[in-house]
């Protein structure tokens, strides 16, 4: 196809959806009304739609009388049930997709149901709107001269009891219309290679002479890939070997911490930063404007948002508003209603509305302390779980402890900076490192297939604390009492810095 009619069809494309977005722009609340009452007419003959009485529901207020508030391990043996082929469940149609990921604290990890309605209206549909803005936004663009080198996940497609499960990366991959596979990069086979060490090789070969003229990925993963093509093109910049690269869409994790870093290697200062916000459960936020930190909340993808206020999340008072209530700067977690079957389930985000005409977020973490800067997403049940199998297996017993990232820095991977302070240490703090990393992996999917190889972060580093460093602390900052706990785990490094610098 001559690369003037594929920018003709995409013009095309963008007037026509262009209108459809003015409509929720327009009329954010009607939209979001309209898509829940379809969701629980379509689902009303549905195991969970008879248990509700979804017949009987007419109104918001009757959704929320109705229908609880959900987490994965109330969904989790609904969701065994229909990896195994049940049908009708939570869904009418038959979900025969499951994203694997972490993230529970019963499970090493969760298998996100993906029906072909999410495929197709919530995930499809948000990558052709991803493109419509950016194009909308720069109408001297040529990205439709080259490729897309896309990122995905590491992990093969696996079968079981005719459902199949894998990375929302995989699954995506391997669903993708012919128009999305005719415009990126690297093909199919060498994209859903499991084996990261030989994938990086594999992707760097197939793709340094191509014109690839935008990136796709997480910004950890990304970068390795990007080093990798510097190392083995002998280039400085990534300029020098993509020439016409204009654009570099990510998510998944924190930019902040990797802004500078892709500055250096891609030295243009019209080069374009495209955030976006999606996760395994679905598409949610687009970047839609140049040099912005803000997101457009995508309202017509087969979600419905309610939001808790985070001063009443997980407490007797808890609150749950549509999106007609909320308010700028409140940090709210997020709960979702899906195409795909899931109904007022907690994902374990938190954001921030920077606007509400139109609704614009921020994603600002996680309803848990956790760190995700690599895409590892530990959260403390896994740290907690993992020292007390270390600590009983080296006679160690642990006071307190915090971890932070370390940040990638060049060609130099991630870690994790640990520091421990205990009250019966182990005889070899190497072999207790080893053990903790060990069980991390064991525990956490996500961790371990970012430690596969040291391919994104390297070992742990840990620091056996001064006993009393974390009471010191405390102390210094008026934080002494029952009420004030040690922050155990933190995407930034300001409170372990603060420790290292105790006598």
């Amino acid at each position: 196809m001559a690369i003037p009619l594929v920018n003709s069809v995409a013009s095309w494309f963008l007037k026509k959806r262009f209108h459809q977005i003015d409509l929720f722009l327009k009329y954010p609340h009607e939209v979001q009304n309209e898509l829940l009452m379809s969701l629980i007419s379509t689902s009303k003959d549905t195991e969970i739609g008879k248990k509700f009485d979804f017949n009987s529901i007419r109104n918001y207020r009757d959704f929320t009388q109705r229908v609880p508030v959900s987490s994965y391990e109330d969904y989790q043996n609904l969701i065994e049930r229909s990896r195994k082929g049940e049908k009708n469940i939570f869904w009418p149609k038959p979900i025969n997709w499951f994203a694997k990921s972490s993230g529970t604290t019963s499970a090493k990890s969760k298998f996100i149901p993906v029906s072909a309605d999410s495929l197709e209206d919530c995930h499809y549909a948000a990558g052709k709107d991803l493109l419509c803005m950016y194009l909308n936004n720069n109408e001297n663009s040529t990205l439709f001269n080259g490729k897309n080198l896309r990122l995905g996940g590491s992990k093969e497609l696996y079968e079981e009891n005719g459902t199949t499960f894998g990375d929302l990366s995989a699954i995506l991959i391997d669903n993708m219309p012919l128009w999305a596979e005719f415009s990126s990069t690297p093909g199919n086979k060498v994209s859903l290679m499991s084996d990261w060490e030989y994938k990086m090789q594999a992707i760097v070969n197939e793709t340094i002479n191509e014109n690839v003229t935008s990136l796709a990925g997480v910004p950890s993963w990304m970068l390795v890939l990007l080093n990798n093509v510097l190392e083995s093109t002998g280039n400085k910049n990534i300029l020098d070997v993509w020439p016409n690269l204009e654009v570099y869409f990510h998510g998944g994790v924190s930019f902040l911490p990797y802004v500078d870093q892709y500055k250096s290697i891609i030295p243009s200062k019209s080069f374009k930063y495209y955030e976006i916000y999606n996760a395994s459960e679905g598409f949610f936020a687009i970047q839609d404007r140049n040099q912005s930190d803000e997101l457009l909340l995508m309202l017509d993808y087969g979600i419905f948002y309610e939001f808790i206020p985070m001063q009443t999340h997980g407490t007797p008072t808890e609150v749950l508003i549509p999106l007609s209530q909320v308010e700028k700067g409140i940090n709210y977690a997020i709960v979702i209603t899906t195409n795909a079957g899931l109904w007022r389930y907690k994902i374990g985000d938190t954001i921030l509305f920077t606007s509400t005409k139109p609704y614009r977020i921020k994603v600002t973490g996680r309803t848990k302390h956790f760190i995700n800067v690599f895409g590892e997403e530990l959260i403390i049940e896994n740290t907690d779980k993992a020292l007390k199998i270390v600590a009983k297996k080296t006679k160690s017993e642990i006071l307190d402890y915090t971890v932070a990232p370390i940040f990638m820095e060049g060609k130099t991977k991630g870690a994790h900076e640990w520091i421990i302070e205990f009250k019966t240490p182990p005889k070899d703090l190497g072999y207790f490192n080893e053990l903790l990393d060990n069980s991390l992996k064991s525990i956490n999917s996500d961790y371990e297939s970012k430690r596969y190889k040291n391919i994104t972060l390297n070992k742990p580093v840990i620091h056996s604390a001064k006993q009393g460093l974390f009471y010191k602390w405390m102390k210094r900052n008026d934080k002494l009492g029952g009420q004030h706990k040690i922050p155990r785990l933190s995407n930034s490094r300001d409170f372990l810095e603060e420790l290292l610098k105790i006598d």
